[in-house]
């Protein structure tokens, strides 16, 4: 079963137990536009307990707000009761709810294009506010006056940015001015929920059209505080040379290249990402330029067996093309990588401490120095087995006396 069986076998037992129903949101808009669906969400005048006696498994993740996830298999589809919201004290979260009828529910929504309903039954579209027209024109419009749910919801505007960057239509122009208008009530959203949004606009394909609506609108200028404009244009040139599928990580290092790691770092601590992601982009940032060097075989190798290097390497290429530079030295790199494939990068080293300090090696700080360059000797091919490594330690023993108390 898909998930859009899924909900329309939800959205008929509803109806079959004398409910209105239908499908809601997001997912019509794609059906329209001819893209599959992330999602499938039903609406319905049942309420959350109506929808938790009704289906055998549930989960009531937000039923003050009519929302009731229902299982089947493996899939859940989330069940929300039509209703109005009101009292946005925070920007965000509705302090009053009311279950009410189709249209006032449409009413509620952000976007035109996202408060259509479709009868999967009667295959038919429920089109309170012009979405299927606004789907024609290719435009964002907020339902209703735009200051008004931009206020309701601050995340909305940078939705906004996002709707346009994903499907490619632009932002109607009283809606983009609401958008400015209230660009500096963005912080008062948590950095999960801002990040969110921003990784939908920075793996798009279309990130740099993306990025240049968030300068436009204000949004980035208060998301990142403190970047400026000088480089605003080189970072839209970056972004626009990154590779059509990226993750967040390099969307982020494309975006902040322009600037030093530590900062882009602070920058990015707003947006809570994960180690991981701060390590890649930390790795990104740090390494850059070092492609374009000559690199010995010892640096290569250690470079390959990063598991960030591809990004590395997407991430410089991109650098040369938005700064007007040749990516010969980048060509040539990759021949080199070529003819290393089924080389193992990162072998365990021929000998650990323990059999250094057989060898006559002290503990100490330059123990972990003879280490480091014993390894990079056998990187370099220069050592094959073990005995060439203990030959090669006994002479770096002996040329380095006085080792121990350097």
């Amino acid at each position: 079963m898909t998930n859009k069986q899924a909900a329309i076998r939800i959205v008929r037992q509803l109806r079959d137990a004398g409910f209105e129903a239908m499908l809601a949101g997001g997912c019509v808009r794609d059906m329209l536009l001819k893209r599959k669906p992330k999602d499938y969400d039903v609406a319905t005048d049942a309420k959350p307990n109506d929808v938790a006696k009704l289906f055998r498994r549930t989960l009531k993740v937000g039923a003050k707000f009519g929302v009731v996830v229902v299982l089947i298999d493996k899939i859940q589809i989330e069940v929300a009761t039509f209703r109005t919201e009101s009292g946005y004290a925070d920007g965000r979260h509705p302090s009053r709810v009311r279950f009410t009828s189709p249209r006032e529910d449409a009413a509620r929504r952000d976007f035109t294009i996202n408060a259509m309903f479709f009868d999967p039954i009667a295959k038919k579209v429920i089109d309170y506010y012009k979405g299927q027209a606004d789907l024609k024109k290719r435009v964002i419009r907020t339902v209703g006056k735009p200051a008004e749910r931009f206020g309701e919801d601050y995340l909305r505007m940078l939705r906004a940015v996002r709707f346009s960057t994903q499907i490619g239509f632009a932002i109607e122009p009283k809606t983009k001015a609401a958008v400015c208008d209230g660009a500096k009530n963005i912080t008062k959203i948590s950095g999960e929920r801002i990040a969110a949004e921003l990784e939908g606009i920075l793996v798009s394909p279309n990130r740099a059209e993306g990025l240049e609506l968030l300068i436009e609108t204000g949004l980035a200028h208060h998301i990142f505080s403190g970047c400026g404009c000088p480089g605003a244009g080189f970072a839209v040139r970056m972004l626009a040379n990154l590779p059509k599928r990226i993750d967040f990580a390099l969307g982020l290092a494309g975006l902040f290249v322009g600037f030093e790691t530590d900062f882009a770092l602070g920058k990015c601590e707003l947006l809570k990402l994960s180690r991981n992601q701060e390590k890649q982009i930390e790795f990104l940032l740090d390494k850059r330029g070092c492609l374009l060097k000559e690199l010995s075989l010892a640096e290569l190798k250690l470079l390959l067996s990063e598991p960030y290097f591809e990004d590395l390497f997407a991430l410089q290429k991109a650098i040369q093309k938005a700064s007007n530079q040749t990516v010969g030295p980048l060509i040539k790199l990759r021949k080199r990588i070529k003819q290393l494939k089924g080389v193992e990068l990162r072998p365990k080293p021929l000998l650990n401490g323990h059999d250094l300090i057989a060898l006559g090696a002290v503990p100490g700080p330059s123990l972990g120095q003879l280490a480091d360059e014993m390894y990079i000797a056998q990187l370099e091919g220069k050592l094959q087995s073990a005995d060439d490594a203990k030959q090669w330690v006994t002479k770096w023993l002996q040329a380095h006396k006085n080792y121990d108390s350097v």
